[in-house]
């Protein structure tokens, strides 16, 4: 056994060669001076006195060379750091608590969820310090620094997000955290891809102790919806088998029910028609993980927008672009003409400013009163009732230039526009140009006026390229949505794990209750209701779904395995029990001089 496994700095025990000098100091120290009283004998002789060895003798009869010596040695010891290998989980002195708070982990088990089993395994892994990391929607630190009570008040808080979540950047964040003998424990049921990994392996390599504990009982046959796609009123719900056996499942929107049948890993398609005002998909029978079991789809209460289009030339291209939109019921009419009030949009093309009457244009300014929206095609000569209808003060026709700045928008996003063969010059007097030309000319721009909105459309009809082109009919259902107010169906239904933000601090009812916010965080399944929108929120996420854990036994990668607990042996230093050992020793050395008279 080398010095080194017994002490951390073996170069203090050079502090025993203080042994010596006091040896010698004894021992050439002279023999007391005997003196014979005649009247009363002090001295008594020892007839089992050793003559034969006097200097052994008066080693063995000094108690106070003894109690010096064992302090020196013991203050030698304590300077080369005397210590035993323990455990590195007997020497934690702060814990660090990450909690996996995924869809996932809401797997019902036994009664449970894997999340209640976590929550309850944490609360058993207190140490004196404790600090609590919640992998959520997002990752965030719940408590620092915080006792026992604390850490129960902080696990009672917490609570499954129906989101996936990154359980990296969680362990990442513990780290960033953790000090000196901290140690990192994780709760999880480690059933994503297995990111993860590497932030514990960064852990690790800073020497800090991380101990993964699984929690992945139940979710063997989960069925899910893990996609949804739409397409006019139409929506097709992509269902997928986790399992390893034959099922079958029953899929209801509404009134309508459709039967599918999987093998292991199967994934099958069924499409179904959104009712009015939307409704919930369900999957029959359920299974273990209820979050994938329903698809929560929101829909307008009226899917049909009524569209009116004003025009003494009619312009095929755009009627054929109304027309195949679904969700479009279209009524073409000529001035001069009476126009009702139930439509949601007006359009204005190809008029003749002597047939155009002013009830007309006020039709269109009592629709925008009503939340409509009211669009203005470009021509040569726009008529003057249109007002500020046309959002840019007209002067003259251009021809033949670029296309310049095109702002990202809903109604713009993913179109290429052509540059016009003429257009309508001029500056514009209000709303946001979303298309330019290159001498910044707005070609279409969008105005919000109270609670209606303004479209016009800067292409000169009769010489517009862009109505050749197959985005067209894209960008016309756009505009109609648009200026009905009306969000289209996957604008509509979104995943968890987004959120919904407001300009200001708005009444949204949401699955947990209402609450006046600006930013609400989309972490729950169900219904999100505003004043002026209803959003469908569900999990669709296949990898979420997947709730089958590998055990971490069965884990490796390029580093080796990944184990459940790291078990290491660190050193438990003793110089502070041998330095107090030394003090009892000077301590009984006082008490032994004042019993002998010498203090």
């Amino acid at each position: 056994m080398a010095l080194s496994d017994v002490f951390l700095t073996p170069l203090g025990l050079v502090a025993l060669l203080s042994v010596v000098p006091v040896v010698i100091l004894y021992l050439v120290q002279p023999d007391p001076r005997r003196v014979e009283l005649p009247t009363l004998r002090l001295l008594l002789e020892d007839d089992e006195q050793d003559a034969s060895n006097p200097l052994l003798e008066r080693l063995r009869r000094s108690l106070l060379l003894l109690l010096q010596l064992l302090v020196l040695i013991g203050l030698a010891v304590s300077l080369a750091g005397p210590y035993v290998t323990v455990s590195e989980s007997q020497t934690v002195e702060e814990t660090v608590i990450v909690i996996d708070g995924s869809a996932s982990m809401g797997v019902q088990t036994d009664g449970s969820t894997r999340f209640a089993a976590a929550v309850a395994a944490a609360r058993e892994s207190t140490t004196g310090t404790n600090s609590v990391v919640f992998a959520g929607s997002e990752s965030r630190i719940a408590l620092r620094s915080g006792g026992v009570d604390e850490v129960e008040r902080t696990l009672d808080g917490l609570s499954v997000a129906d989101t996936p979540t990154d359980l990296g950047a969680a362990i990442s964040q513990a780290a960033s955290i953790a000090g000196e003998n901290a140690r990192i424990v994780v709760f999880s049921d480690f059933a994503d891809d297995g990111g993860w990994t590497d932030a514990v392996r960064s852990a690790r390599a800073r020497d800090l102790q991380v101990d993964l504990r699984q929690f992945a009982d139940g979710g063997t046959a989960n069925v899910g919806i893990v996609d949804r796609a739409f397409t006019g009123r139409e929506v097709t719900l992509s269902v997928k088998n986790f399992g390893t056996t034959e099922v079958t499942r029953s899929v209801a929107l509404g009134d309508q029910r459709q039967s599918v049948t999987l093998g292991p890993g199967d994934l099958e398609r069924v499409t179904l028609t959104v009712p009015a005002g939307g409704g919930q998909a369900r999957l029959t029978p359920g299974d273990g993980f209820p979050t994938d079991d329903t698809a929560y789809v929101a829909a307008p209460a009226d899917p049909t927008v009524d569209v009116l289009l004003l025009t003494n030339d009619r312009n095929r291209y755009l009627v054929t672009a109304l027309s195949v939109i679904d969700e479009v019921r279209l009524t073409v009419d000529q001035p001069p003409t009476t126009v009702g009030d139930d439509y949601d949009v007006i359009l204005y093309s190809n008029l003749d400013s002597e047939r155009l009457l002013r009830g007309n244009v006020e039709a269109g300014r009592n629709l925008i009163e009503a939340g409509g929206g009211v669009g203005v095609l470009a021509q040569p000569s726009p008529p003057d009732l249109l007002g500020d209808f046309l959002l840019l003060s007209p002067s003259g026709v251009g021809t033949n230039p670029s296309v310049g700045q095109v702002t990202t928008d809903e109604i713009t996003r993913g179109i290429d526009f052509p540059p016009p063969e003429r257009y309508l010059q001029g500056s514009l007097d209000a709303g946001t140009p979303l298309v330019r030309t290159g001498n910044g000319t707005a070609l279409v721009a969008t105005e919000q006026r109270g609670q209606g909105r303004v479209l016009y459309y800067g292409y000169v009809v009769n010489d517009d390229p862009f109505r050749f082109n197959y985005q067209y009919p894209v960008f016309w259902k756009r505009a109609t949505f648009y200026l009905a107010g009306r969000e289209p169906l996957p604008a509509l239904n979104r995943e968890t794990g987004s959120s919904l933000q407001f300009a200001n601090e708005t009444s949204v009812e949401t699955p947990d209750g209402t609450a006046s916010v600006r930013v609400v965080l989309l972490d729950r399944v169900g219904f999100y209701a505003t004043p002026t929108r209803r959003i469908g929120v569900s999990l669709y996420s296949e990898a979420e779904s997947d709730v089958v854990a590998e055990p971490l036994a069965n884990r490796s990668d390029e580093t080796g395995a990944i184990t459940r607990e790291e078990e290491r042996q660190v050193p438990q230093p003793l110089t502070p029990l041998v330095a107090i050992a030394a003090l009892l020793v000077v301590v009984g050395e006082i008490a032994y001089l004042r019993r002998r008279g010498d203090l």
